[in-house]
């Protein structure tokens, strides 16, 4: 089976559920979020979690996780500003189904401020 990797920035809170989860899914989109958007480089995650998410609560992470591509090529990257910001826009309603194709566990490669 092959997989793609991907990482997701993300705070304190997202992150708290995902662990609820035992580190297997990412919850249900809040109604003002009709797309999960992980993102298809450490480095534009690295950007997000550190530029938006630590002035916004505190503290940033950046996940690294593996989904089936089989899954992934009904979805087109996106393009949000720049070639180095390429990610994946999938529908609050395809959470479900998102999760199911995750191969392995979710997990924290980076932490913003670093310790």
């Amino acid at each position: 089976m092959e997989t793609v990797t991907l990482w997701r920035p993300t705070g304190p809170e997202e992150l708290k559920l995902v662990e609820d989860s035992g580190w297997t899914a990412w919850p249900p989109r809040l109604p003002e979020q009709p797309i999960f958007y992980p993102v298809t480089n450490e480095e534009y995650a690295v950007k997000i979690a550190r530029d938006w998410n630590v002035p916004s609560s505190g503290s940033g992470y950046v996940t690294q996780f593996k989904v089936r591509k089989d899954f992934l090529d009904q979805y087109e990257r996106q393009l949000a500003g720049g070639k180095a910001h390429e990610e994946y826009w999938i529908p609050a309603e395809d959470l479900d189904a998102f999760n199911a194709a995750i191969v392995g566990k979710i997990e924290v490669v980076r932490t913003f401020p670093e310790t």
